[in-house]
């Protein structure tokens, strides 16, 4: 999942940056470093999404846990 969600915001990232100089109707490549910026922010943003999902996930398990056994002891006692 890791590579994927690394390669998916390469690829964002290039294009966010292949599409300002396109709106600004400037040649594709025109300052490489800005895509190669680009790439490497929309990698760390996909896996830091990634990272977010897995413990947002994590901590709705936790809270449902706590809430279900929260009903058990207000209706069936301890």
């Amino acid at each position: 999942m890791a590579l994927s969600a690394t390669v998916i915001g390469a690829l964002l990232g290039l294009g966010t940056q292949m599409y300002s100089n396109a709106l600004r109707k400037l040649p594709y490549m025109r300052h490489p470093w800005e895509h190669v910026v680009g790439m490497g922010l929309g990698a760390v943003l996909a896996n830091q999404m990634v990272k977010w999902d897995a413990q947002a996930a994590e901590n709705l398990d936790k809270m449902l846990l706590k809430a279900k056994q929260a009903n058990e002891r207000r209706y069936f006692g301890d």
